[in-house]
């Protein structure tokens, strides 16, 4: 509840910030005496519901599109030891950390991954691959599951689509402002929109959309910090180290859908400003991290 009623207060809080600036910088007034006539509080209304709406949609859809694009199986009742264990050890887990029990499922892929995913700390999914259960050891699994179940504890999957709703609708409205002067400005259009208008937008929101998702990806790089720290309180710092390590070895196998790929423990690596668009750290860093972490269980 808390966390709809600060993403509510945070919209509310951008659409009052945005709309003064706009007035103190004259903003409004030049576009009139442009002859523009755009209404730039109804755009920021449209863009908000355009862009908080496809977020918390993609949200609501999220476990249902992860079981799709990977084909996970959820463990309805264990098929054998292995698949108890896994059920027994998120039990446990999501115990220690305060949440519900989520959804666990096992995914066919030879990659060594894994993700969580939902709407709700206390309805959420948490899905390994079978590349991943018979590459690892018991201890590193357990330790991978407790990364998971911290992101959901932390709710990181509801901030990280409150975030990119935000980015979305400062994309929406800038772009179609953008488009609105060229369109009035230089192509001196006077009524209605002309193809001007529509290019530009499209242009401007695809560039847009580029640096706002370096906006994103930098909080899903530090949500994965701290995953790794709870981690390691829930499984054990040196388990977190030996899960991590693991993966380094098996580097650009852990491969998910673009989807999924901010949710899963591993991801692909980049130099230079690639790394802006990286949503995880290298994992050379992350272990670099847990090293030199203090933490309850070692």
């Amino acid at each position: 509840m808390k966390r709809v009623l600060l993403f509510v207060a945070t919209n509310l809080a951008i659409l009052a910030v945005l709309s003064i600036a706009l007035q103190i910088l004259g903003v409004e007034r030049i576009l009139d005496e442009q002859g523009t006539g755009l209404d730039l509080k109804a755009l920021l209304v449209f863009s908000a519901v355009l862009g908080m709406g496809g977020s918390f949609i993609s949200l609501a859809m999220s476990k249902w599109s992860a079981k799709r694009m990977t084909g996970a199986q959820v463990i309805e009742q264990p098929r054998n030891e292995a698949e108890a264990w896994l059920v027994n050890t998120v039990s446990r887990q999501a115990q220690m950390a305060g949440i519900s029990m989520p959804e666990v499922a096992i995914y066919d892929s030879p990659d060594i991954n894994a993700f969580a995913t939902g709407m709700r700390r206390d309805s959420a999914l948490v899905a390994v691959s079978s590349g991943l259960m018979r590459s690892m050891q018991r201890d590193e699994v357990e330790a991978v599951l407790a990364h998971e179940v911290s992101h959901v504890a932390n709710g990181d999957m509801v901030t990280l689509g409150l975030i990119q709703g935000v980015v979305n609708t400062f994309v929406i409205f800038l772009s179609r402002v953008i488009g609105h002067v060229v369109d009035r400005a230089v192509f001196k259009v006077e009524r209605g929109h002309g193809p001007a208008f529509w290019i530009t937008t499209i242009i401007a929101q695809v560039v847009l959309g580029i640096l706002a998702s370096a906006i994103v990806m930098w909080f899903s790089r530090w949500r994965e910090y701290r995953a790794d720290a709870g981690g390691a309180n829930l499984a054990g710092k040196q388990k977190m180290i030996a899960a991590l390590q693991r993966l380094q070895m098996a580097a650009g196998q852990a491969q998910l859908p673009d989807q999924l790929a901010a949710f899963g423990i591993s991801g692909h690596m980049a130099q230079g400003l690639k790394r802006l668009f990286l949503s995880h750290p290298p994992l050379e860093e992350r272990i670099a991290a847990l090293q030199s972490l203090a933490v309850s269980r070692q």
